[in-house]
C-alpha cells in the first residue's frame, strides 16, 4: 500500500514539473550561431515553437529595440515563408565605419505562404545583424506570434531582476565581450583555420625532418658496412700476398 502511494505521489509530482516547466521552453527565443560580440556582426536564429494542437503558426513579427538600433539586418530565405524588413528614420543618426546612418531596422515580419508551422513542430528564422551595440550586455526583441485560427500571442514581457520568468517573455540576445576585429564568430572560424593550417605545416616539416634523418642514418650505416668490408678484403689481400711470397721463397 505504501509503495502504491509513493508511486502515485511521484507521478503527480512529475506531472506538476512538466506542467510548470512547459512555458519555460515553449516560448519564442533567439540564439546566436556562434557568438554575438559587442561591436561586431552575428547570425542569430529566432526559434518559434507551435504551442497549439489544432492551429498552425502563420506569422511572426519581431520588433527591434529602439534604444539600441541596428543599421544592418539581412534575413536568410526560409522555404514556405515571405519576409519583410521595415526601416525607419532615426532621431539621432548612428555612426558605422565612419559613416552616418540615418535609418535603422525596426521590424522583421515573416508570413507563411503555405501551411506554416504545424502542431508538434518548430521553425528557425535566421538573421544577420549588426553592428551590435557596445554599451549593453543584451538586446531585447519583442515578438508577436499569429496562429491560423487568428489567435495572437505577444512575447513582449521583460525579465525583472529578482522575479520569476514572465509567462510571455520577450526573446533576449546575450552579447559577449567585444573582439579586436569586430567580426564575431566569423573571425574565430578564420583563426581556427589559420591554426589548423599552421599545425599541418608543422607536422609536414616534422615528417620531412624525420624522413631526412632516417635517410641520413641509413646512408651512414651503409657507409660503415662498406668500410668494414673494404678493410676485411684489404687484410685478406695482404695475408694472401705474404703467404704467396713465403711459398716462392721456400721453392
Amino acid at each position: 500500500m505504501k509503495a502504491s502511494r509513493i508511486a502515485a505521489t511521484g507521478v503527480v509530482a512529475a506531472s506538476a514539473v512538466l506542467v510548470l516547466s512547459g512555458p519555460a521552453f515553449a516560448h519564442v527565443s533567439v540564439q546566436p550561431e556562434g557568438t554575438a560580440a559587442k561591436g561586431g556582426y552575428a547570425t542569430v536564429d529566432f526559434k518559434v515553437p507551435n504551442e497549439r494542437d489544432k492551429a498552425s503558426t502563420t506569422k511572426l513579427e519581431v520588433n527591434f529595440p529602439a534604444d539600441h538600433p541596428l543599421a544592418s539586418v539581412m534575413p536568410q530565405p526560409v522555404d514556405g515563408w515571405n519576409v519583410k524588413v521595415t526601416k525607419a528614420k532615426l532621431d539621432k543618426p548612428l555612426e558605422l565605419h565612419g559613416e552616418k546612418i540615418n535609418e535603422a531596422i525596426t521590424k522583421v515580419t515573416w508570413t507563411a505562404d503555405g501551411k506554416g508551422i504545424q502542431p508538434g513542430y518548430f521553425q528557425k528564422f535566421p538573421l544577420s545583424i549588426g553592428a551590435l551595440p557596445e554599451d549593453t550586455d543584451e538586446l531585447v526583441f519583442k515578438a508577436i506570434q499569429t496562429y491560423s485560427n487568428n489567435e495572437v500571442v505577444r512575447w513582449i514581457e521583460t525579465q525583472k531582476d529578482g522575479e520569476e520568468e514572465p509567462e510571455a517573455p520577450a526573446p533576449v540576445l546575450a552579447l559577449s565581450a567585444a573582439t579586436d576585429d569586430h567580426h564575431g564568430s566569423a573571425a574565430s572560424d578564420d583563426d581556427a583555420a589559420d591554426d589548423t593550417e599552421k599545425n599541418d605545416d608543422a607536422k609536414a616539416a616534422a615528417s620531412t625532418s624525420t624522413t631526412e634523418a632516417a635517410s641520413s642514418d641509413s646512408s651512414d650505416t651503409t657507409a660503415r658496412v662498406l668500410g668494414v668490408v673494404g678493410i676485411v678484403v684489404g687484410v685478406a689481400g695482404v695475408a694472401f700476398g705474404v703467404l704467396a711470397g713465403r711459398r716462392r721463397t721456400n721453392a
